[in-house]
């Protein structure tokens, strides 16, 4: 007992959360989130839409003058597709990755959560990491679905019991 790690309890420790924007909004209204003194949070709000900048101002334009000038507004439309005039909302996996790394090296943090289908974008870390704090939960979202083949957490528990039931047979 000696050995094993130890959670600081100078303050509360932290559940740190990777997940999309309606998980984290939850877990924010039942007081998990925190801010530290360097604007630092214990969350990574990944989001996955692509915003068109170009559309939302041509689109009230073609609602106006639909009959008169349809022709102008295709070729205004094809030119921002060609043109590639879209923002790009979308959270990288290298910034998953490395809030991932971030959550596992801070010593405040006990528990990462992290939704299931952003943990496959990144299984290869989570599979990887070993140590028992912060411990690795993964959770279901409102878009995926939880599947127990995917969990690591609970793949090792298999493996540990179906090695306990076959080191017990040799008896």
């Amino acid at each position: 007992m000696a050995n094993k790690p130890q959670i600081p309890t100078k303050n509360s420790a932290l559940i740190a959360m990777i997940a999309d924007e309606d998980t984290i909004t939850g877990f924010l209204l039942a007081g998990v989130g925190d801010v530290d003194i360097r604007r630092k949070t214990n969350y990574l709000i990944v989001d996955n839409r692509i915003f068109s900048v170009s559309a939302l101002f041509i689109l009230p334009f073609r609602l106006q003058s639909a009959s008169k000038l349809n022709w102008m507004f295709d070729v205004i439309l094809y030119w921002c597709l060609t043109a590639k005039c879209f923002t790009c909302l979308e959270t990288t996996v290298k910034q998953i990755e490395d809030a991932f790394k971030d959550f596992t090296t801070r010593e405040d943090i006990a528990i990462v959560m992290i939704s299931q289908y952003i943990a496959n974008m990144i299984r290869f870390l989570v599979d990887r990491y070993n140590k028992p704090i912060p411990a690795i939960l993964e959770i279901p979202s409102k878009d995926h679905p939880y599947d127990p083949a995917h969990d690591s957490v609970l793949s090792r528990v298999k493996y540990l019991f179906s090695a306990e039931s076959v080191a017990s047979n040799r008896y």
